[in-house]
């Protein structure tokens, strides 16, 4: 009964500590390297350009995207999210 409870006690002490790995890989890759160089979007006023670096998208409609019309950046990057949780689930 000992044994029992010895083994029972070593294989969830693993469990455990398989999701406990899983989540901290799955914040790590949420967090990102924290590095400055890790650019997310450049705002270029003289060109009139924005640029989301995460999914290479360029829009030459600065001013439109300031003045609101937000849709034109979260779309893709909406669809983008959308094709990794696809492409997640099929692996």
């Amino acid at each position: 009964a000992q044994a029992m409870s010895v083994l029972a006690a070593r294989i969830m002490s693993e469990q455990q500590d398989k999701i406990d790995s899983e989540q901290a890989e799955t914040r790590k890759l949420q967090v990102g390297s924290g590095d400055r160089s890790e650019r997310i979007r450049t705002y270029n006023y003289p060109q009139g350009r924005i640029t989301d670096h995460r999914i290479n998208l360029t829009l030459y409609k600065l001013a439109e995207v300031m003045g609101g019309a937000l849709e034109q950046v979260i779309e893709p990057l909406i669809n983008e999210y959308q094709a990794d949780q696809l492409a997640a689930l099929a692996e």
